[in-house]
């Protein structure tokens, strides 16, 4: 179940002490394993929960996430472990409970165990430190978090593993006052890992959180540009007379890493292309993949179009068949784009539609899948609009989006040669990520005078130039003496 927490409320403390005296008989966790992996624009979490049912029929398991998780989460879902159908989840919204309810696979008896496994994506949950950086130096940021993973039921153990994708850790907090928990040390590291734990017998009351819940912090070295879509429109027109599928994404780009330090030196970043030691906050070069059979792909931006991509085109394939490969669209940016730097520009492609679109016969429908978004490597869309542009005369429109939607909507879309315009679906969307790339699907119907209103004023708009070319070679404009 993915959904954007931006609505909910705050900390675990006081708050929570009466849900979770209420709730910490139910259940004891053995343990818990939380896992950040740390990136750019996107920290994925992993936290498994071993759980031991300590009543009967025991069918709901409830899950806290902190204040500051909250506001970082874009997308999350629940699992058995090992298994891969995600576990429905609730949650009252108008409580200040901060609880999510797990509808458990089936009900535990006393003694039952389970292991639950928490996976969530965070996005703008790192910052650059320091904030700028010349061309030469390294990128650095810094994640934060608590050091205790809340749960309203009493922990036997727990620990907090924090990986970076590069050895190269600059910094870590130590822990204060919870050397009674740990048995083997507050905190380990080995190469790029850091471990927080384990502790021992953390209980669930605000006092105990009061007094040792602290905040952790890791200072490391990454190596790819962190970056962000600020916006991103994409439209999907789709035309039954051109057995065509146009999609086209206006994109404005945002590199949020340090920003650049002094003036930019062409020099220097061509030195440093020619010894393959480019800085890691400069994005010069990104590839997009897109569905098989694409055709006539374009890049340009505010200055015109940019001829620094290359597009390899995949082979189509059959409605209902899985892609073996995918096209691949290098794109090369006008200039290199460094931190805190801005680059807009447009791509479009077109697709066979008979890849997109499936008709049912029977009762005359159409459905058309339209994919969210392009995803781009380790970014996060801060805001996305997805307009569906539906043929001309489309009726009984129906859509299903794969996650909800902030909002979605249906208008009228005049373009040329139309006469009533065409229907259009319209989705708004905020951070989305590589886990948000589903695909939307709309239904319609296209009665067979719409299919031949098109062809009636293609023929009505040459008939009235022929018409008009034909007045105006029987109009005299010579001049005669009298």
């Amino acid at each position: 179940m993915a959904r954007r927490w931006w609505t909910f409320p705050l900390l675990l403390v006081s708050a929570l002490a009466p849900s979770f005296s209420l709730a910490d008989l139910a259940f004891e966790n053995t343990a818990i394993v939380r896992t950040i992996e740390l990136g750019g624009s996107l920290v994925h979490v992993s936290t498994t929960y071993a759980v031991k049912a300590l009543e009967p029929g025991q069918s709901t398991y409830q899950i806290a996430i902190s204040k500051d998780e909250r506001a970082k989460t874009s997308w999350l879902e629940v699992k058995v472990k090992g298994r891969t159908t995600p576990l429905e989840l609730s949650e009252d919204e108008s409580s200040t409970e901060h609880l999510l309810s797990v509808s458990l696979p089936k009900a535990l008896g006393v003694n039952g165990t389970l292991n639950l496994v928490l996976e969530t994506v965070q996005t703008h949950a790192t910052h650059p430190f320091p904030e700028q950086a010349t061309q030469k130096e390294p990128q650095l940021l810094k994640y934060t978090t608590d050091l205790f993973t809340s749960s309203p039921y009493t922990t036997l153990v727990q620990r907090t593993k924090i990986k970076s994708l590069a050895p190269n850790v600059i910094s870590y907090t130590t822990p204060h006052d919870v050397d009674s928990f740990a048995r083997d040390g507050t905190v380990t590291r080995s190469g790029g890992t850091i471990t927080y734990g384990p502790y021992h017998d953390t209980q669930t009351d605000a006092d105990f959180m009061a007094k040792y819940q602290q905040p952790i912090s890791v200072h490391y070295s990454f190596d790819h540009p962190v970056l962000e879509i600020e916006t991103l429109r994409r439209t999907a027109e789709i035309s039954h007379w051109g057995s065509n599928l146009n999609i086209e994404d206006k994109i404005h780009l945002h590199n949020a890493g340090p920003a650049l330090k002094g003036h930019f030196s062409r020099l220097e970043y061509q030195s440093q292309n020619y010894h393959r030691k480019q800085s890691p906050h400069i994005l010069s070069d990104f590839a997009l993949h897109l569905p098989p059979g694409v055709t006539n792909a374009y890049f340009y931006d505010q200055n015109g179009n940019v001829s620094t991509s290359h597009l390899r085109a995949a082979p189509s394939v059959a409605k209902g068949s899985k892609a073996i490969q995918y096209s691949v669209l290098e794109l090369r940016p006008r200039y290199p784009v460094l931190g805190g730097w801005n680059y807009s520009y447009t791509i479009g492609f077109d697709t066979p539609l008979q890849d997109s679109v499936g008709y049912d016969a029977k009762n005359g429908v159409y459905m058309v899948g339209v994919p969210v978004m392009t995803n781009i490597a380790g970014t996060v869309v801060n805001d996305a609009e997805v307009k569906i542009i539906l043929p001309e005369g489309a009726t009984y429109v129906e859509f299903v989006s794969p996650f909800p939607a902030l909002s979605s909507s249906m208008s009228t879309h005049i373009s040329y040669l139309d006469t009533t315009g065409r229907p259009a679906v319209t989705f708004t969307y905020k951070d989305l990520t590589y886990k948000h790339t589903g695909i939307i699907y709309v239904s319609y119907q296209v009665p067979l005078s719409a299919h031949l209103k098109k062809a009636m004023s293609v023929g009505a708009a040459f008939f009235s130039l022929f018409a008009f070319a034909f007045m105006a070679r029987r109009v005299d404009l010579k001049l005669h003496k009298k």
